[in-house]
C-alpha cells in the first residue's frame, strides 16, 4: 500500500478485501484508509450470500462514494464504469470482477425464458377453456 494520499469522492480506486460479514466486505484502500462495500453496492442483482461474490484476500476497482462519521470510505463495485472494472495485474483478483459478462448473459436467458413460459401458459388456459367447454357440452 503507497503514502496517506487523500482519497477524493467519485475516485475510482483499488482496494483489498480484509473480512466480509453478512451486510458487506471490509476493505483496505491503496492509501491505507478503511472502508466497507455494502452488499447492495456489489451487484445491480440481488446478492442472497456476499461470500460467493468477495472473499478475503481479493482486491478489486471500486468507486468512492462517500464517507461516514468516522471517515471510513463508503464504497460501490457496481456503479464504476465497466471500463475500470478491469483486472488489476499481478495480483489476486476475484472472479466477481468478470460477472458483468455473465449478467448480461443470464437477462437475456430470463427474457427468453419468461417468453417461454408465457406462451405455454397460454396454450395450458386454452387447452383448459377447451376442457372446460367439452364438459359444459355433456350435461
Amino acid at each position: 500500500m503507497s503514502g496517506k494520499r487523500r482519497i477524493s469522492i467519485d475516485e475510482v480506486v483499488t482496494v483489498e478485501v480484509k473480512s466480509v460479514a453478512t451486510f458487506g466486505a471490509f476493505v483496505v484502500l491503496e492509501n491505507g484508509q478503511e472502508g466497507m462495500i455494502h452488499i447492495s453496492e456489489i451487484s445491480d442483482g440481488f446478492v442472497k450470500d456476499i461470500n460467493e461474490r468477495v472473499k478475503v484476500g481479493d482486491k478489486l476497482r471500486v468507486l468512492v462514494t462517500g464517507f461516514n462519521k468516522r471517515g471510513k470510505a463508503e464504497l460501490s463495485y457496481k456503479r464504476i464504469k465497466p471500463e475500470n472494472k478491469d483486472v488489476v495485474k499481478d495480483e489476486k483478483v476475484s472472479p466477481f470482477i468478470h460477472q458483468g459478462i455473465e449478467q448480461d448473459e443470464f437477462e437475456s436467458k430470463l427474457i427468453e425464458y419468461l417468453k417461454s413460459s408465457e406462451e405455454k401458459q397460454v396454450d395450458i388456459r386454452r387447452n383448459l377453456k377447451k376442457k372446460q367447454g367439452v364438459t359444459k357440452r355433456k350435461k
